[in-house]
């Protein structure tokens, strides 16, 4: 243990074994995947088996038409990590002026137009066709018994509805049938019935069936990929492009028609990409590329890399104010740079650069957006820095990661998180997200909504993460794979869209630096910065803004603020979703922990 500051206590064992670990942001997900891996079935097909009961059972944070990205290696490979992208560009008719001719200025939060192409379920069924070794239809099983059968609402759904009910009754008719059934929002604990997704499970089960009954020698990956072509191509798509021609209310307050088509949704398939990485303390650090928010985390840890163990503690003030210095610094950069087209990486995970941002960290809370220029170039495009309403960051910053859904349909996203580790070496972290229910109408006969990814693209022709036809948002979805002598060592991840990587942040030091183990990690206070260029509408900076857990303790919390960093009390357990899984290279021995806040999420494993 480096830390000056060890763990005070687990809520829960760091889960210990050799035979496989799951863990994700809800229990019946970990019980599927850990099921999946019981009967035989290795990381990848336990990660499908799971996002899909996902899908069902936590439906105000993800959904099948959202989004989703995951990092994986295989025991075949085991040094290479491996990008699953799932992240849906935006359509064709996407464009700029289309936005701007509705009277727009920002992407909405909530409605058809804020929709990319749905790229989740194409990146699951890519996954389990390549690497999986299950049949799709013992896959979707789990899914389609809670879809069909029934589960009982959580607490946090049941509240997302109650919370948009008069949305729904006045303005998303096909929301309230599918979510109000009595015409009413669900309790937490009633069972929640969706046989429309059931129906599309099955029908892409039945793709499968249909080519075996009428072609000789077709393989297992080849009806995994018949179901692929049916759900961009069959009656979902058709649906979904027949349903977004109808205006509807969006988050602005006013109504407005999609614009996805259904060449838009059969274009898209999910691909491979190579993964971004850097060294840390002996470590390997993989993430995805700056088409998404990944490398912040790498920036900050190359940061953070040039100093002693005791300012890296972020239980400590020094700690503390370092890392959230740091990670300003490295959100800046994404604000400013970031977006899907060729970043320089190399020059913003440079040994140079990450001194330059490192000399800039004083003594006081910045309370500027400093984006940097690695390689002298200056850029075209600063991000309009929106000052929030009164108590707008307290709203958005409580809570556990959980969207802030106001009653117009706008939301603070959030997604769900899964990692699998097996008995072979297969490791998976993976962020399912977006289709929130809150997010836009549901789509009659599909039981499903559109996701809003797209309002993380500014409508500024010389912003790197602008709206073009064709180009993904510069999504938050960020999970994390760390190599340790060229073997995956840690999968780990975060729901909580800004912060996913500044709480993954504070896991990753207090594993790699702290000694922590997996629980201890995971249950420790922790914080992050609000100042920042949100990634949601509407896309409010507050200016040395920090969120910690009262946890941290007053002596720290009071010296952060001497230092002009302008802290929000969150609360003791109210920051972070984190979970994780952990496999020794050496010995085989397996660890896994999962978030307590929220009594949600869990682990499982032996």
């Amino acid at each position: 243990m480096t830390f000056v500051t060890p763990p005070e206590f687990t809520t829960r064992p760091t889960l210990e074994g050799h035979f496989g670990m799951t863990a994700s942001t809800h229990w019946l997900g970990t019980a599927t995947a850990q099921s999946v891996l019981e009967r035989g079935g290795n990381a990848f097909d336990a990660a499908v088996a799971c996002a899909f009961v996902l899908h069902v059972v936590e439906p105000h944070l993800n959904g099948p038409a959202g989004d989703m990205t995951g990092l994986f290696a295989t025991a075949e490979d085991p040094g290479t990590p491996v990008v699953m992208m799932g992240q849906g560009p935006a359509p064709a008719a996407a464009t700029i002026d289309h936005y701007r001719s509705e009277g727009l200025d920002l992407i909405p939060g909530a409605g058809a137009l804020a929709a990319a192409v749905p790229g989740a379920v194409d990146s699951w069924l890519n996954l389990l066709e390549h690497h999986g070794s299950w049949e799709l239809a013992d896959i979707l099983e789990y899914a389609i018994d809670y879809a069909s059968n029934g589960h009982t609402a959580l607490s946090r759904v049941a509240g997302a509805i109650e919370t948009v009910a008069e949305l729904f009754t006045e303005h998303w008719p096909s929301s309230a049938r599918l979510w109000m059934r009595d015409g009413k929002p669900p309790a937490a604990g009633d069972v929640i019935i969706n046989e429309e997704y059931a129906e599309v499970l099955r029908g892409l089960i039945a793709a499968g069936d249909d080519l075996t009954a009428s072609s000789t020698n077709v393989t297992r990956a080849g009806r995994v990929r018949a179901a692929r072509q049916e759900w961009k191509t069959g009656r979902v798509a058709l649906t979904i492009a027949d349903f977004v021609q109808t205006a509807h209310r969006h988050s602005t307050g006013t109504d407005h028609a999609g614009v996805i088509t259904a060449d838009d949704l059969a274009g898209f398939s999910a691909t491979f990409e190579d993964a971004a990485t850097i060294d840390f303390r002996g470590y390997t650090i993989a993430k995805t590329k700056a088409w998404g928010q990944g490398p912040v985390l790498l920036q900050a840890l190359s940061i953070l890399d040039g100093f002693d163990d005791d300012r890296l503690d972020p239980s400590t003030e020094i700690g503390a104010h370092t890392i959230l210095e740091a990670l300003k610094l490295a959100m800046a950069d994404r604000d400013t740079h970031y977006g899907d087209f060729d970043v320089d990486l190399d020059a913003f995970l440079s040994a140079d650069y990450a001194a330059e941002r490192r000399a800039l960290i004083g003594d006081e809370a910045s309370h500027e957006h400093r984006p940097g220029n690695p390689g002298g170039s200056q850029a075209a495009f600063r991000a309009p820095l929106r000052q929030p309403e009164a108590d707008y960051d307290k709203q958005v910053a409580q809570g556990i990661g959980e969207p802030t859904v106001q009653k117009n349909g706008e939301s603070k996203g959030d997604t769900c998180h899964i990692d699998v580790v097996d008995r072979w070496g297969n490791m998976i972290s993976a962020m399912p997200s977006g289709g929130w229910l809150q997010s836009s109408p549901a789509i009659p006969g599909l039981g499903f909504s559109l996701g809003t990814r797209l309002q993380m693209n500014w409508l500024h022709d010389d912003a790197p993460s602008r709206l073009e036809p064709g180009k993904r948002p510069r999504t938050t979805l960020s999970p994390t794979l760390i190599f340790k002598d060229g073997h995956p060592y840690a999968a780990l991840g975060s729901p909580g869209g800004d912060q996913q990587d500044q709480w993954q942040l504070l896991l990753v030091l207090r594993l790699l630096v702290g000694g922590y183990r997996a629980q201890e990690a995971i249950d420790a206070p922790a914080m992050h910065t609000t100042s920042l260029a949100g990634s949601f509408w509407p896309r409010t900076f507050v200016p040395g803004g920090a969120v910690v857990e009262d946890r941290l303790g007053e002596d720290v919390i009071s010296s952060l603020e001497a230092r002009g960093h302008v802290i929000t009390r969150a609360g003791d357990w109210a920051v972070g979703r984190l979970s994780c899984v952990i496999r020794d290279p050496e010995s085989g021995r397996l660890e896994a922990g999962a978030n307590p806040r929220g009594a949600q999420g869990y682990a499982a494993g032996r």
